[in-house]
Order: C-alpha cells, then sequence, then structure tokens
C-alpha cells in the first residue's frame, strides 16, 4: 500500500491537491459566512413572531439513549493487510459508531478497539456482485474479465459491505441469512442516524451551512437533491470538495496504475481514501477557523438586529417587492406549464409509503403495549412492570423491530418524475420519513411513560393497572394519530419544496439570474450582512409555487387520505399538564419498579463506588446479542482462549463457531413478546375518527425471560477509524467532529 501511495501521491502531487482543496474551500467558506448573517437574522425574527404552528401533543425526551448500547454481537471482518477474515466483537453505542474488538474479552477488559467506524455516506451492500458493479463503474476500463479472480472473495453466501464513493471500504460476513438481516437492519440504522450529523437543534449554524453548500453548487449549475449531503459539517464539506477533486485525480492516475483490472482497482480505493483523508483534515481545520471568526462576531451582529429588527424587516421586503415584480410573470408561467400538473404525482408518491410507515409505528407501539400488558398481568403485577418498561422504553432505537416500519418507505418511486425534476436519489426522502417515525415512535412511548408514571401513583391493584395501562395507551394513539398526521404534512410539504424549487431555480436561471445584481443597491449598506439579494430572490421564486403546494396537501387531507387530519381540527390542551409531568427527572423504572436488577442481580452499589468496568459491563443494552436460531451464540474467545487463527473458507470458519459453541454455551433465552422482533400482522388502517386500538383482548401468555446480553458501554471517543496496534493501518481522523472526536449527537 505505502508504494502505491508513494508512487501516485509524491510532494508535488500533494501540494497540488491541498492547493485545489484550498481554493475550493475558500470559495466555499465565503458562502458560508455570508450565509451565516442571514441565518442568525431569521433564526431571532422567528424566535419573536413565533411558528403559529400546531402544538404538539406528545412529549419528547431530552436524553434519548444514555447510558444505552443499541447492539453487540460476532461477524468476521476482512482485513486488506493481511487478505484474510478476522473474527471480531462488534457494537452499535448510543451515538451509532461501529465498534470493533478483537474480541469480547478485549472490550471487557478495556482494551483499546481495533476500529471504530463513522458509517456516514456509506451504503449497505450485500452481495459481491452489487460491490463489483459499482467498483467497476467508479475506475472505468478495469472490469474483469470473466472467470478472472474478483477484488474481494467472500467465504459465505452472506456478505455485508459497506461502500463509501470517496473513503475505504469495509467488508464483513455472516454464517446465517438470519444474521445478515439482523446486522443490515443494524447497519442501516447506523447509517441514517450518522448521516443525518447537524444538530437538529442548531437554529444558525446549521441552516447557515446546508444554505450555503446549496449555493455553492448553484453557483457551479449544480440543481437539485445532493446525495452525498451526509454527516457532520466536515464529512459534508470534503464530500463537496471531492466531488470536483476526485475526476480530475481519476483522469490524471487511472492511465497511470499498474497490473490486472483488480489490481488497479485496489490501487484507485487505495489512493482515493488517502485523498479523502488529506481534504478532511484540511478542512476540518478551516471550517473551525472560519467556525471561529463567525462566532466571535456574533454578538455584536445580534446587537444590530435587536435594534433595527423593524428597519431590516422593511427593507427585505422592499427589496421582495421589487424582485416579485420582475420575476413574477415568468415564474408563474413556469410553474403552471412545468410543475403545477405534476404536484399530485408527486405527492401521491410520497403519501403512499410515508403513511404505511407511520401506520406500521402505531401498530408496533400498540402491540408491544399490549403484550406487555398481558405479561405483567400474567407474570407478578407491578412487581415486573419495571422490568418489561424498561425494554419498552427503547423500542424507538431497536433496530431490528422498527425494521417493519423503515422497510415501509423503502417502496418510494418517483420514477418518471425523477428525471424531470433531477432528483439524483430518493434516499434523502427516505432517510427523512425514517428519522420522523422514529421521533414519533419515540416520542408516544415517553409520553406512555409518563402518563403511566402519574397513575401508578395511585396505587393500582393487579386488575386496575391491567385497566390504566390500556386506557393511557388509548389516550397515547390519539395524541399519535394527531401528531403523526401534522409531521406527515410538514414532511410532504418540505419535500414537494425540495423537488419543485431547484427546479425552477434552473429553468429561471437563464433569464433572471443575470439581472439579480441590479438589485443590490437597494439593500442599506449596514442590513448588508442579513439580506441578501440570493436568498430573497429564492423566497419569491419559493411563493409561487408554494400556494399550489398547500392546496394540494390541504385536498389531500380534507379527502381524509392516509389517514391525514384536516388542518381546521387542531387538539387544544388534551392535557393541560402533561408537559409539566415531563419537567421532572427521568424515570428510572428498573430501580423504582423491580426487585432487582439485571435479571436478578443483586441491587446495584452507588454510581459513585462503581467502577468503570462495572459500569461498562450493566450497561443496558437496546438489543441483545445476535443469536442464530440454529447454531445458537456466534464465536467469543473466552478469557483463556488464543486469539483464531485467519479462517480463508466457510469449513474453517464454521469450525471456528463450534470451538467457540463448545468453549462458552450461554444460557438459552426465551424472549417475551416485547423482547423479540415484532410480528408482520397486518392489520386495517386507522382513520382520525377511530384513533382508538383495535380489539386485542389478552388472550395468552408467551412464557419465559428477556435476557439482556449487556456489555459495557464504549467512550463517545469514536468517530474515525482509531487503530491501537502499531502493525494495522493508520489512525483515521476522516469521521471526527472535533480534536476529541465527539460524533453525531441528538
Amino acid at each position: 500500500m505505502g508504494d502505491v501511495l508513494s508512487t501516485h501521491l509524491d510532494d508535488a502531487r500533494r501540494q497540488h491537491i491541498a492547493e485545489k482543496t484550498g481554493k475550493i474551500l475558500t470559495e466555499f467558506l465565503q458562502f458560508y459566512e455570508d450565509q451565516y448573517g442571514v441565518a442568525l437574522f431569521n433564526s431571532m425574527r422567528h424566535e419573536i413572531e413565533g411558528t403559529g404552528l400546531p402544538q404538539a401533543q406528545l412529549l419528547w425526551r431530552k436524553v434519548p439513549l444514555d447510558e444505552r448500547i443499541i447492539f453487540s454481537g460476532n461477524l468476521f471482518q476482512y482485513q486488506e493487510d493481511s487478505k484474510k477474515w478476522r473474527n471480531r466483537f462488534s457494537l452499535v453505542p448510543h451515538n451509532y459508531g461501529l465498534v470493533l474488538y478483537d474480541n469480547k474479552v478485549a472490550y471487557e477488559r478495556q482494551v483499546p478497539p481495533r476500529a471504530v467506524i463513522n458509517s456516514a455516506g456509506y451504503k449497505i451492500l450485500t452481495s459481491v456482485d452489487q460491490y463489483l458493479e459499482l467498483v467497476g463503474n467508479s475506475l472505468p476500463g478495469t472490469t474483469a474479465k470473466s472467470g478472472s479472480a474478483p477484488i474481494l472473495k467472500c467465504p459465505t453466501q452472506f456478505p455485508l459491505i459497506l461502500w463509501h464513493p470517496h473513503a475505504r471500504h469495509y467488508y464483513f460476513c455472516m454464517m446465517t441469512e438470519a444474521e445478515q438481516d439482523k446486522w443490515q437492519a443494524v447497519l442501516q440504522d447506523c447509517i441514517r442516524h450518522c448521516n443525518n450529523g447537524i444538530p437538529e437543534d442548531s437554529k444558525v449554524e446549521g441552516p447557515a451551512f446546508t444554505d450555503a453548500i446549496r449555493m455553492y453548487r448553484q453557483s457551479k449549475e449544480l440543481y437539485g437533491t445532493w446525495e452525498m449531503l451526509c454527516g457532520n459539517e466536515v464529512q459534508i464539506l470534503s464530500n463537496l470538495v471531492m466531488e470536483e477533486l476526485g475526476p480530475e485525480l481519476k483522469a490524471e492516475l487511472a492511465p497511470r496504475l499498474k497490473g490486472k483490472p483488480q489490481e488497479r482497482q485496489r490501487q484507485w480505493i487505495q489512493i482515493s481514501d488517502a485523498v479523502y483523508r488529506m481534504v478532511y483534515e484540511q478542512a476540518k481545520a478551516r471550517f473551525e477557523e472560519v467556525l471561529a471568526k463567525v462566532q466571535q462576531a456574533r454578538p455584536a451582529m445580534k446587537a444590530v438586529i435587536r435594534t433595527d429588527m423593524d428597519q431590516i424587516i422593511t427593507s427585505k421586503e422592499h427589496l421582495a417587492s421589487k424582485i416579485r415584480a420582475f420575476i413574477l410573470p415568468k415564474a408563474e408561467v413556469c410553474v403552471r406549464n412545468h410543475v403545477q400538473p405534476y404536484i399530485p404525482s408527486i405527492l401521491e408518491a410520497l403519501m403512499v409509503p410515508t403513511s404505511q410507515g407511520f401506520t406500521e409505528v402505531r401498530d408496533v407501539f400498540f402491540k408491544e403495549v399490549t403484550d406487555m400488558n398481558l405479561n405483567v398481568i400474567n407474570e407478578g403485577g407491578i412487581d415486573k412492570l419495571g422490568e418489561y418498561m424498561e425494554k419498552l422504553s427503547r423500542l424507538a432505537f431497536h433496530p431490528l423491530k422498527m425494521h417493519s416500519c423503515y422497510e415501509k418507505m423503502e417502496l418510494l418511486r418517483l420514477d418518471g418524475l425523477q428525471q424531470r425534476f433531477d432528483v439524483s436519489s430518493t434516499s434523502v426522502f427516505k432517510q427523512r420519513a425514517q428519522i420522523h417515525m422514529r421521533e414519533q415512535m419515540d416520542n408516544a412511548v415517553y409520553t406512555f411513560e409518563t402518563l403511566l408514571h402519574q397513575e401508578l401513583g395511585k396505587g393500582p391493584t393487579k386488575e386496575e393497572l391491567c385497566k390504566s395501562i390500556q386506557r393511557v395507551l388509548e389516550r397515547v394513539l390519539k395524541k399519535y394519530d394527531y401528531d403523526s398526521s401534522t409531521v406527515r404534512k410538514r414532511f410532504f410539504r418540505e419535500a414537494l419544496l425540495q423537488v419543485s424549487i431547484p427546479f425552477l431555480l434552473k429553468k429561471l436561471a437563464p433569464t433572471c439570474k443575470s439581472e439579480l445584481p441590479r438589485f443590490q443597491e437597494l439593500i442599506f449598506e449596514d442590513f448588508a450582512r442579513f439580506i441578501l439579494v440570493e436568498n430573497t430572490y429564492e423566497e419569491v421564486v419559493l411563493q409561487t409555487v408554494m400556494k399550489d403546494i398547500l392546496q394540494a396537501v390541504k385536498e389531500a387531507a380534507v379527502q381524509r387520505k392516509h389517514n391525514l387530519y384536516r388542518d381546521s381540527i387542531v387538539m387544544h390542551n388534551s392535557d393541560p399538564n402533561l408537559h409539566l409531568l415531563a419537567e421532572g427527572a427521568p424515570i428510572d423504572w428498573s430501580e423504582e419498579y423491580s426487585s432487582s436488577r439485571g435479571g436478578g442481580s443483586p441491587s446495584p452499589s452507588p454510581p459513585e463506588a462503581a467502577t468503570l468496568s462495572e459500569k461498562r459491563r450493566r450497561a443496558k443494552q437496546v438489543v441483545s446479542v445476535v443469536q442464530d436460531e440454529e447454531a445458537g451464540m456466534p464465536f467469543e474467545a473466552g478469557p483463556e482462549s488464543p486469539s483464531p487463527t485467519s479462517p480463508d473458507s466457510v469449513t474453517e470458519i464454521r469450525g471456528l463457531l463450534a470451538q467457540g459453541l463448545r468453549a462458552e454455551s450461554p444460557p438459552p433465552a426465551s424472549l417475551l413478546p416485547n423482547g423479540a422482533p415484532a410480528r408482520e400482522s397486518p392489520q386495517p388502517e386507522a382513520t382520525p375518527e377511530a384513533s382508538s386500538p383495535p380489539d386485542s383482548p389478552l388472550q395468552h401468555v408467551l412464557p419465559g425471560k428477556a435476557v439482556d446480553f449487556g456489555p459495557p458501554k464504549p467512550s463517545d471517543q469514536e468517530t474515525g477509524e482509531q487503530v491501537s496496534s502499531p502493525s494495522s493501518h493508520p489512525a483515521l481522523h476522516t469521521t471526527t467532529e472535533d480534536s476529541a472526536g465527539l460524533q453525531t449527537e441528538f
């Protein structure tokens, strides 16, 4: 690898890459500085004027996954340096970074992880053929001849490959299709959350950055959605540089690569990854420098905005009126001929899978609470409530149980419309809707927790507890129906704008864009940091199509399509004291309503007396360790077991698994209904008028107790690939947000 990089990335070429990267960053960061003042003004104006949006009925928890582990288990990873498959103990902490250890013993002994992967921008591939096709397309002219050895051989039929257009790739394989499905759901959850790397509560920096990205790309005549708007700001900025730098390097270096097609493909992957790291480090330093600069200027800008808010608004409205008079006739014709006829088709394509997904969220929530109610009544009443509520509280973050909800959105297709409106990919809409589903599920669960905790203060009997759970469930489902309708309507409006606005801007650019500079003289110099002609122009274009979009969504609600409430239906203060209940301390169900903790272990010592190792072992896990229903637990090296050899075939891997099972045979786990993946049971679509749950009497009990294999919680200092041994790959920091390595936050 070193020879390849030293040959093709010598000092002169590295200097050229640094200069090219610096030029792109300088141009973009000027857009960012311009957009920062606009975003700050919009944020302060928003605080004063309010939103006017309907009040949410469900509560939301402020710390969704404190001290939680999403998933853990064993898988096989391909090591590119040794060209061997190694067994790894892998887990996903609450920040959704995939952490790889040599084995579980290494994890429990706090040995540094072998690697930590931030999966923002990656795609999951479930077959080697898919991977080879993408690799072949990334470097034209390197398609291997039929019968020749491919770039990668998988010893089983169940691979999972993490592919990135610029960074290194990761290769895993499982022994069974069931394991592959589970890990695919888990890794897709990681990608979904890491892609959403810009914090939702960032009201200035976030909008300023995304608007700057859009403005920069439009200045390069690149309109429409961008598939690589993934991860935190530095990752996105690195993708932006590579979008321009990558093709240039490929055209220059591809003819110089030597060897067979497979070898040239490997060389290009190594070169691309090395360049991506260089770009990332340079982008990180420059972005942090500019961010510090604008944050230092922020107090002075806020003082000007507070003093001159009315004048700034008046000046902006005057500018908008002049721009509107200039472009309105052209924009209206463009909307009428090219956008308006297609709005119903786009909306219908969005509504069907989205509403099916939200209905599935409702059904999964209803089933889990009903199963919990049944188990509580038949297995000890309130003494078991803490155990089951602890599991229910993590439902929204259970990748396997939420998978049936997320997969509904995968059916989204914009065939025909996608090409017409220059939508490069529907993934941006799919992932946004899936994030909304997860949020609404967690809001419903948290509201249920809060209301039930209030009911428990009355000291109900076993029978009263059953009725209380059912009453609270019905209340929460009504709130969920209202909130999910509000969220979906907002999502539909935003998606329609994301499709139509870039299309309109591209259509109007030849006749309108060149005329915009003449409007600059209408802006007072003192307000030039808060009013930009380009932004005001886009707002005017948005207003020309917004009326048609609002009307289309309103008609869908009036027709009661897909369980949407009409805008005239507003729930006011249905639970006036509910939000006050959420102000209290978080509910610790295992402490308040369980006689023991951790499946029969004695009560824990005070937190201050617990060692780090003890805390890691007690970390609560959302999903138990992956289990193969036929073969039991995957291989884990025991305390005295030597490191396994590197298997190259299915037979060797199966032998290792059998050896691990003989060495350490865990007790069987008979999972409760609310501790296993949700069953797929089709239910009739809910309507606003019938928001109470379907009849589901408590008819039977599924015995057994869920067992949590809860490994300790890793540190948050994990967002790039960090390698602990000198013989491994060099440390990769291409996924860190700051020097401390803090990853995706909620």
